[in-house]
């Protein structure tokens, strides 16, 4: 059984989503010290790493859903483990924003923008890899044999006529 072309797609993703996490870190905990103290730094903290878990989620689903391509319920599996990431993202989102709303150790501002940076390097990382991937236009298909062809098989859906 073959896998999906977008795997090696998804997990580069998640490897270079990892290392700009990392970074988004070390930058946000420093940027946060400097303008809040210690709440700014904490709070940027939470948000890097909040936005890492979510947005990694989804790409954790999809490669777990890709592990049963082939499978006759690949589409039911693929879309269920999907739907699956996304509900349990939203119900822990709406966890984690009652939670995190009053606490005294919170700087918004500093929680906001830690949490827009790293929505949007995130983005730009899918950007860079969808850019530097080399996938067929047309993936995951397959043609018929120059034999198949030449012995006249039909196939569903064939509307011509075998040459003689």
């Amino acid at each position: 059984m073959s896998t999906p072309t977008s795997t090696p797609l998804l997990r580069t993703t998640l490897v270079w989503s990892a290392i700009v996490t990392a970074v988004l870190v070390v930058m946000g905990g420093v940027i946060g010290f400097l303008t809040a103290g210690v709440s700014g730094m904490s709070s940027a903290l939470v948000a890097v790493l909040l936005a890492a878990v979510f947005l990694g989620l989804t790409i954790v689903s999809i490669l777990v859903a890709n592990r049963f391509y082939g499978d006759p319920l690949f589409v039911p599996i693929f879309f269920g483990a999907v739907m699956g990431g996304w509900i349990l993202k939203f119900v822990v989102f709406l966890i984690v924003l009652f939670v995190l709303r009053d606490q005294p150790w919170l700087t918004p501002m500093v929680f906001f923008v830690a949490l827009v940076v790293s929505i949007v390097a995130s983005l730009v990382v899918d950007v860079v890899v969808m850019i530097r991937m080399r996938i067929p236009a047309v993936s995951d298909a397959s043609l018929p044999t120059a034999a198949q062809v030449d012995e006249g098989e039909r196939r569903p859906g064939d509307t011509s006529t075998p040459r003689d």
